[in-house]
């Protein structure tokens, strides 16, 4: 040990005196506070921690002998770090916990990044007393070689390194109780880790492992073993020697069964072995409650090579693909996968269904009284409906569901959204990649009803139990609740949000540079509404706020509890009790909490103010007219953060003016367009309400309508300069004139946002109608389609035929049409355009009149020409044809009772879940 520090005495003390320059300077110049609280030293939370411990070890201060906590960012300078660390024994002799986790920085994905450190300095081995070692979301290969020498070591913590084996040294640490290594690359496991007999919790999940040593079984105290998301295929038979083990996780890996003696375990409370490769389960664990088993192909028989020839076999399950046109599949109870044409998949396995059975889906557009959304939520999906509601299943149903992933994924968990009886509620959700900017959300549902991905600050949840328990947050580990024993009779869940506050748009809503605020927490609980003991809840001091030096006059805890709009200041009615970190108090009942620093005196106002301004998205509205047919636009609204792109890869196609100023609208809020001055829209949309196209705002999906106007007015004459205005809210029964809504407060309560100019140029000078070539085109009465489908009328094909433009040719080939007969259209009613595209498509229409699909393949003739702007306009007229013939049947008291409104009432949806 004398050699390794002698080694490395040069570079310390180089370190130490560029560190005591760089520490007296940053102290004395921002008024750091004194680092040492009681017997922790916290240097994870500012820069320059390795030179700052330097400069405390060259002072050697009394109560550095007495400090037994001690945590340091993983990214500092390796070398920086190496030097700090071999000066620590001798400086923190009674040490008993080292944090050196990397991860708390993070890259513009919002993924954390690991930290610098390799290994460790061998004169770490003189920590004697050292109990918790952290070197989670580090580099480290191999374990350092010190780590074993720890005897006294009791958790340990290697998490997101990139560990391919552990050492069989790590059996001689006699002490250890807790063990995680998850997220590496271990292939193998060393044989001595069965000498572990106090060892409590073992972590390996999200590794390469293939097999388990059989000395896994001598793990005598072992009480929690997770191996989730590995490559097992067999499992030893000692591990049902564990009479310890209350918990065993071992879903996603390949196994083909497990020993029976599991089901033997006298202490077993949960046993997951969810997608496996499972056909045959020892009978006990088929019945036990705490076995989960979704995702495995039970009773399935495997082909035996030694069978002889003629040995019948089970099916293997079918697969269905379903085209745009089809809405619903039968599922039999020999089970099936299901892909959507809407980007959902569908797994149910055999025996989910006892009878054959009828599934139909619908991809519905979000409006707010389908989308429940808590103030801090996004929204990433349509919301997908499956039919019929409420029929329990036999086994739970995959579900996948495709959305593109947030940009910022900090404190944020994405999860499915689904309604039952007792309202909405987030389901267990897993998410798979299938590219870098595509996911799938994965769950197991029991019954079909509304599903849409929401992403969500969060959440940490715990069952309370009457002994009392600790709850942490995953995402901020300062924030924790601690419920004391006797403060329920009977077992409560309780969950816990936090949301992290950007501290730069605070201060400067604050207009004070000293002003900060602390993560906002959000409490809630099932069944009673208040604790029968009060429950402590820390939080983390305000950045750039310490507890030994801060105006207590300044400090605020503020509170608010939904439906009230407005923050109300419990500081003079809870004790604050401050220690250099974090502040503590007390509450008998859960909802939302906010730690202010300000010197501002009316600050429930304020937070009220700051409360909707981190909710708000700033946004900007375009509208653009296709070059080729400037009766086509283009409306959209979009993050400020994405409007450069799109117009980027719009304008080839599209022209208009700039996009519209600045403006502020929140997640899920209603908005409208509306065509002014002689302009209006040019169809009878499903989203048109008298004339005004209805959007609302999701700032993860597209928010983009393409419109047909027209005008009343003469063009012929000359051009018609019109606009299209932008409103908040409902439609109301007046949309008020340009001069009046300019006049307007622009603002998040203003009723009009923007207004862009609309021009139809004027209309060349060209034959009346029966002069030209076309006039000898017959256009006889056709329907295309059926009524209960959707179908397209006459009208709507001439309105098709009228946008089709140069682009007919396309569409013509992908219909099926010749190019011979192309050429003979062409010779025919040449110098007519307009007369080629309505005998091309009327000419086939009449060929395809009474024969099922007509309408599909048209509506892919057109997306397969790029013109999906005229297929999205089929499809609306379809659907709101399928629409009008459903309420006349209900009209006429034809329908079945089984013909429901499109979703739950506005008197019958539950209230949105709160974050």
């Amino acid at each position: 040990m004398d050699a390794v520090a002698e080694g490395l005495e040069p570079q310390a003390a180089a370190a130490e005196d560029a560190a005591r320059d760089a520490t007296d300077a940053v102290d004395a110049g921002l008024g750091v506070p004194p680092l040492l609280a009681g017997n922790r030293l916290s240097l994870d939370l500012y820069p320059g921690g390795c030179h700052r411990l330097l400069h405390l070890c060259a002072q050697q201060p009394r109560q550095l002998l007495e400090v037994e906590f001690l945590q340091l960012s993983g990214h500092e300078d390796p070398q920086l770090l190496e030097a700090t660390l071999a000066r620590v024994p001798w400086s923190l002799p009674r040490l008993r916990s080292l944090v050196l986790k990397g991860g708390q920085r993070w890259d513009a994905w919002g993924a954390s990044l690991r930290g610098s450190l390799t290994t460790l300095p061998a004169s770490l081995s003189g920590l004697a007393s050292l109990a918790h070692l952290d070197l989670s979301f580090n580099n480290l290969e191999t374990l350092p070689a010190c780590v074993p020498q720890m005897h006294r070591l009791r958790a340990l913590l290697l998490s997101h390194n990139c560990l391919s084996e552990l050492p069989e040294a790590l059996g001689a640490l006699p002490a250890l109780t807790f063990l995680a290594v998850t997220h590496n690359r271990l292939q193998t496991l060393p044989m001595a880790l069965g000498a572990l007999s106090t060892l409590q919790r073992l972590d390996l999940s999200e590794n390469f492992l293939d097999t388990l040593p059989p000395e896994i079984g001598g793990l005598s105290s072992l009480a929690e073993l997770n191996l989730a998301s590995n490559r097992l295929q067999t499992l030893p038979a000692s591990l049902a020697g564990l009479r310890s083990l209350r918990l065993l996780v071992l879903h996603s890996n390949c196994l083909a069964s497990v020993p029976a003696g599991l089901a033997h375990l006298p202490l077993l409370t949960r046993l997951d072995l969810r997608d496996n490769q499972l056909r045959d389960v020892p009978p006990e664990l088929l019945d036990a409650p705490f076995v989960r088993l979704q995702g495995n192909p039970l009773g399935e028989a495997l082909p035996d090579p030694s069978s002889p020839p003629g040995t019948p076999t089970v099916p293997e399950m079918p697969s269905l693909f379903l085209s745009s046109e089809l809405d619903s599949f039968p599922v039999t109870p020999q089970g099936c996968s299901v892909t959507l044409a809407c980007g959902v998949r569908l797994q149910f396995p055999a025996g989910a269904t006892a009878t054959p059975v009828t599934i139909r889906y619908r991809l519905w557009l979000p409006e707010p009284c389908l989308v429940p959304l808590g103030p801090h939520d996004s929204l990433l999906s349509g919301v997908l409906e499956l039919q019929p509601h409420g029929v329990a299943f036999q086994q739970k149903v995959g579900l996948w569901l495709l959305f593109v992933p947030p940009r910022a994924w900090r404190c944020r968990e994405v999860v499915v959204r689904t309604l039952s009886d007792d309202g909405w509620s987030d389901l267990e959700t897993y998410l798979e990649e299938e590219a870098p900017k595509r996911l799938w959300a994965h769950c197991q549902v029991p019954h079909f009803s509304w599903f849409l991905v929401v992403s969500r600050p969060v959440s940490d949840a715990c069952l309370v139990p009457p002994e009392g328990t600790l709850l942490c947050s995953s995402g901020h580990p300062g924030v924790k609740v601690t419920f004391p024993p006797g403060a329920t009779e009977e077992p409560l869940h309780v969950r816990m949000q936090v949301v992290h506050m950007a501290s730069r748009e605070l201060r400067a809503l604050l207009e004070e540079p000293e002003g900060a605020v602390s993560p906002l927490l959000c409490l809630s609980q099932s069944g009673a509404a208040s604790f029968l003991r009060p429950v402590t809840v820390q939080l983390p001091l305000p950045p750039g706020v310490t507890g030994l030096s801060l105006d207590r006059s300044r400090l605020h805890l503020l509170y608010w509890a939904p439906p009230a709009a407005t923050w109300d200041d419990i500081t003079a009615q809870v004790a604050l009790e401050l220690s250099h970190l974090y502040a503590r108090f007390q509450v008998t009942h859960f909802s939302w909490y906010w730690l202010w620093y300000t010197t501002k005196t009316c600050v429930g106002g304020l937070a009220r103010k700051a409360w909707e301004r981190l909710r708000l998205h700033r946004v900007n509205l375009i509208a653009l007219q296709r070059r080729r047919d400037p009766e086509q636009v283009l409306l959209q609204c979009l993050p400020l953060n994405k409007v450069d792109a799109t117009l980027r890869r719009l304008l080839e196609r599209y022209h208009g003016p700039e996009p519209s100023d600045t403006v502020e609208m929140f997640e899920g809020e209603k908005f409208f367009a509306a065509f002014e001055r002689g302009i209006d829209v040019d169809a009878d949309r499903p989203d048109c309400v008298e004339g005004r196209v209805c959007f609302v705002f999701y700032s993860h999906l597209k928010n983009v309508k393409e419109v047909y106007v027209t005008t009343t007015l003469d063009r012929q004459a000359q051009a018609v300069r019109g606009q299209v205005s932008f409103y908040r809210g409902a439609v109301p029964e007046e949309v008020p004139e340009e001069a009046e809504a300019a006049r307007r407060r622009k603002g998040a309560d203003a009723l009009w946002m923007a207004t862009l100019p609309i021009k139809l140029p004027r209309l060349r000078g060209s034959e009346g109608p029966g002069q030209g070539p076309g006039a000898s085109l017959s256009l006889g009465p056709l329907n295309l389609g059926d009524a209960e489908t959707g179908f397209l009328t006459q009208s709507n094909l001439l309105n098709v035929a009228g946008r089709l433009g140069p682009d007919w040719p396309a569409v013509a080939l992908h219909l099926g049409l010749p190019y011979r007969e192309l050429q003979r259209i062409r010779h025919e009613f040449r110098d007519d355009l307009d007369g080629q595209i309505r005998h091309m498509l009327f000419s086939w229409a009449e060929r395809q009149a009474g024969q099922p699909g007509a309408v599909g393949l048209l509506v892919q003739a057109l997306e397969q020409s790029d013109r999906q702007d005229v297929a999205e306009e089929v499809r609306a007229v379809l659907e709101l044809g399928r629409r009008k013939y459903q309420d006349g049947i209900r009209r006429t008291s034809l329908a079945a009772g089984d013909l429901t409104p499109p979703g739950p009432s506005a008197s019958q949806t539950p209230e949105p879940a709160q974050a």
